[in-house]
């Protein structure tokens, strides 16, 4: 039995890191992809995002 109580902690870290990246991979994507991708787009040239800007009116993320 101690083989048993040695190979609990890794299958259950193994199966809840598959269950962590397909979560990632599956929230890549949908109704906000436009709106996560061009804040990425800003903060990698130094500029403020467009719903930032100063007087701008849209949202605070």
């Amino acid at each position: 039995m101690d083989y048993v109580s040695a190979l609990v902690p890794p299958a259950v870290m193994a199966v809840a890191f598959t269950l962590i990246i397909r979560t990632l991979i599956r929230s890549q994507g949908g109704v906000n992809k436009a709106k996560e991708d061009a804040v990425v787009d800003a903060a990698l040239s130094g500029a403020q995002p467009p719903a930032q800007r100063a007087g701008g009116t849209g949202s605070r993320v």
